[in-house]
């Protein structure tokens, strides 16, 4: 798909408010998240229809992550180098057809013991989101989020 003939790409609009709406709904979906992990255990929740297919997936994928420890931690500079946004592509463009917004920009906390703060939480699609939170999840590893509320 290519720009409309008369779009000029160098007096266009900034689009500040669409980012702003972008970022709006990431944090409600982060807060909507959050606020379940209190009142529901991680590792009896499913996020999708297909958690059980985005986890067996994602471990095949990305073994390095099969274990609680490995998916306890986040490496943001792996997930986005060269080499970690291809094989991120290739596995989330899987989803395309099956997950809505698959690519949607979404909030992921970088460990899995912290809350969502400024310094704990990066920026990734939702199929990013989705593979690791559901590992984590799996693995018991957000299960503190509702005993810490009891």
């Amino acid at each position: 798909m290519s720009a409309p003939k008369q779009f000029d790409a160098e007096n266009a609009e900034n689009l500040e408010d669409i980012e702003k709406q972008f970022a709006v709904k990431a944090v409600m979906q982060a807060q909507t998240y959050w606020n379940l992990l209190e009142k529901v255990k991680g590792s009896t929740l499913r996020l999708t229809r297909l958690d059980d297919e985005i986890y067996d997936h994602f471990v095949k994928e990305f073994p390095e992550y099969e274990s609680a420890g490995a998916v306890a931690e986040i490496n943001e500079n792996d997930m986005k180098s060269p080499k970690g946004k291809e094989r991120w592509r290739k596995f989330m463009n899987t989803y395309e057809k099956t997950i809505n917004d698959f690519n949607f920009g979404t909030l992921l906390r970088t460990g899995s013991k912290d809350e969502y703060e400024e310094k704990t939480t990066i920026f990734v699609p939702r199929m990013q989101f989705l593979a690791v939170e559901i590992a984590r999840n799996k693995h018991g590893l957000n299960d503190w989020i509702c005993d810490k509320g009891a």
